[in-house]
């Protein structure tokens, strides 16, 4: 793509979306995740990623001065745009009415913290400092795919190959909960403040193969706080995070656990594990605790 392919569009909603937040005096807090994509570009291939149809409800999280959710609005039956910021929400409402758009919902509320209503696609250009609960949040839902950006590094994690370096308990449990694909990579001046990091696009379809729990999620938890050591020692040093036991019982836990699992599992190092090799773990330390009346 050429510079002059790019530019002068680019340029076009970045003097749109500052002219909107001088006309309204808005200075926007970078702490609170408020940068907003400034390149048309970008926008447009967020919005084809989607594949919006009539038929389409769409949940937005974080949606500003409605950069994404008017053209949203204008391909979808429905937009439902979750915004906390009481000032950006007012503006977003009227932006709206002028663009004359009766399918959108605006709920003023931290989206952390209320029940989303029906959808069935998530468009969202996410704030970056909710990044982990708001993704498992969507995954307690039933949709159809979501269009999501996230800090790059995030994003990286997000489906890492066992054993590389982005590989980590945020790895494991979406190996379990969506099918994660990287669709674009987004530079920190496409938006407004610029970020101090990068960011990508990430297509999320939610998987329903195996359940997890609480306990798997807290056995990952345990052992990625020492990623590099072996697994058994890992479990050893960070058991606080599955339950709170005596040195010494935790050490019979530990030594039951070597003598029902199969293959030296407990010895090899975390980020060389498998999901699967994570899990099968989990469910006979889950079955000892049990057995135990530990749980």
């Amino acid at each position: 793509m050429s510079l002059e392919e790019k530019g002068p569009v680019a340029v076009s909603l970045a003097s749109e979306t500052k002219q909107v937040l001088e006309d309204y005096g808005i200075r926007l807090n970078r702490r609170l995740g408020q940068n907003y994509l400034i390149d048309d570009f970008k926008r447009k291939k967020i919005l084809n990623f989607a594949n919006l149809t009539f038929s389409d409800t769409v949940l937005e999280i974080g949606p500003g001065i409605g950069t994404l959710t008017i053209p949203m609005a204008n391909q979808a039956g429905k937009v439902v745009a979750i915004e906390q910021d009481p000032r950006i929400a007012r503006i977003l409402e009227n932006r709206v009415q002028e663009a004359g758009l009766k399918n959108v919902e605006i709920i003023e509320a931290d989206a952390l913290k209320v029940d989303f209503p029906f959808f069935n696609k998530i468009v969202s250009n996410l704030p970056y400092q909710i990044s982990s609960p708001i993704t498992f949040k969507f995954l307690e839902y039933d949709f159809d795919m979501a269009v999501l950006m996230y800090q790059k590094e995030f994003a990286q994690r997000m489906n890492a190959p066992v054993g590389s370096k982005h590989y980590s308990r945020l790895s494991v449990m979406m190996h379990f909960k969506a099918r994660v694909e990287l669709l674009d990579k987004v530079s920190s001046q496409s938006f407004i403040p610029p970020p101090k990091v990068d960011s990508a696009v990430v297509k999320m379809i939610p998987l329903n193969e195996v359940e997890v729990d609480d306990f798997f999620a807290s056995v990952c938890r345990a052992i990625f706080q020492h990623r590099r050591k072996k697994t058994l020692k890992a479990l050893r040093e960070s058991f606080h995070e599955i339950d709170n036991f005596e040195k010494e019982k935790i050490k019979d836990i530990l030594r039951e656990l070597s003598c029902v699992m199969e293959n030296d599992i407990l010895d090899e190092r975390v980020f060389k594990l498998s999901p699967e090799d994570i899990l099968s773990i989990s469910i006979a330390l889950k079955e000892i605790l049990r057995n135990k009346c530990a749980i």
